[in-house]
């Protein structure tokens, strides 16, 4: 019988700021395509320890694991590399660019601008989660400027993806259709 080692553990972690421990101890282990929902009250260190996972914030303590290999993750640059993306609370969207513009920008594969407004094109079909890559970011709703973040996340194939509370700006009815994507992503293997 194999044995399949955890997509992500964490072990111990740890992170104190100036007048407050954010994450005191924090263990967290998750399969391959298994989803996971982190819940506390606001304050509670839920955002500090993804962004740890992501590499935005360093911990103080602890150790970070990806399929059974202990690393380092010093900034988002190395999350990426290890296959995982982040879909932020607080998008990081250019208002005066289009949605294929905008995506471009953060993408590190050297491809053309058509060659990703394609991309964001099949994603979209593949995930159902429609959005017109030429439309200017300004004319879009909350709900589709989170679809364009999770798109550009998607494009990168990720192995983990992290949604920092994904349904606080979205409709019941945007939340079902997320809850599908990720539901279609974890059977893929996608571990969220």
């Amino acid at each position: 019988m194999t044995t399949t080692a955890p997509r992500l553990e964490l072990k111990h972690i740890s992170k104190q700021y100036p007048a407050v421990k954010a994450n005191d101890d924090v263990s967290l282990t998750v399969q391959p395509g298994e989803i996971h929902a982190i819940l506390g009250e606001n304050g509670a260190g839920k955002s500090t320890l993804m962004k740890i996972v992501f590499g935005a914030v360093q911990p103080d303590a602890g150790t970070i694991a990806i399929d059974g290999k202990t690393v380092q993750i010093r900034n988002p640059h190395e999350a990426r590399a290890h296959g995982i993306a982040m879909v932020f609370q607080h998008f990081s969207l250019f208002d005066t660019l289009t949605v294929a513009q905008n995506v471009w920008l953060r993408l590190e594969s050297g491809e053309s601008l058509a060659q990703v407004t394609t991309r964001i094109a099949a994603k979209a079909g593949d995930y159902g989660l429609p959005i017109d890559a030429a439309r200017p970011v300004h004319s879009l709703s909350v709900g589709e400027r989170q679809r364009v973040e999770i798109i550009r996340a998607l494009l990168a194939e990720p192995k983990i993806l992290i949604l920092d509370e994904p349904t606080s700006v979205l409709t019941p009815q945007a939340v079902q259709t997320l809850f599908l994507t990720l539901r279609q992503l974890a059977q893929e293997g996608c571990s969220i």
